[in-house]
């Protein structure tokens, strides 16, 4: 190796590259970083990964900084927001209202997501009126307390596996609910219920 002569010596100082380190975006690691402090997912995750690698991090914060579910928030973003580019349309305060209905068990996890998409299709829209419009209501608890009893006594084979410790039965007792209810039932209230019939 020759140095070459014609270069002088180059010595920034440490006030140049800390100015220049200052202008620059986060980088990608630390993109990552903030999702995971945000929502708890591992950094190398899918949905964190492809939040980061479509410049959309800021948006997923931005709807938790709405009020809305992080967790939800970065699951809608990656699952529905994939032509939507870096800064999105939609009001973030939009999806967060929707992100609250979910956790908060007013909708299923299948009504949000037909909620959600009316929203991305309409640029916004209040998720609260449009889940009304469409007849979308949590159901009473014991509603579907009755309804997996009768998914259990109507498949006892499943009910058996699952009780043994088979997960997968579960799928064949909650598809019954599901169909019982058309699609209203919430999956994971469903689950609970199971979990405590099996005691």
């Amino acid at each position: 190796y020759f140095p070459e002569p014609d270069l002088v010596p180059l010595d920034p100082g440490s006030e140049w590259i800390d100015r220049v380190r200052a202008g620059l975006p986060p980088l990608p690691a630390e993109r990552r970083a903030m999702l995971q402090a945000l929502t708890g997912y591992d950094p190398q995750s899918e949905a964190v990964i492809v939040a980061v690698e479509r410049g959309q991090h800021d948006y997923v914060k931005a709807i938790a900084d709405a009020g809305g579910d992080p967790v939800r928030a970065l699951i809608y973003v990656t699952q529905a927001f994939a032509e939507a580019g870096e800064n999105p349309s939609v009001p973030p305060a939009d999806v967060a209202a929707l992100t609250v209905l979910e956790r908060d068990g007013k909708l299923s996890a299948t009504q949000a997501k037909t909620v959600l998409a009316e929203i991305v299709a309409n640029g916004g829209g209040d998720a609260a009126a449009i889940a009304a419009s469409k007849g979308f209501e949590a159901m009473d608890t014991s509603a579907v307390e009755a309804m997996v009893d009768e998914a259990i006594a109507a498949d006892p084979d499943a009910w058996a596996k699952y009780c043994a410790g088979e997960e997968k039965a579960a799928g064949a007792i909650v598809g019954r609910v599901m169909k019982a209810s058309k699609g209203k039932a919430d999956g994971k209230v469903v689950s609970a219920i199971m979990q405590s019939r099996r005691g």
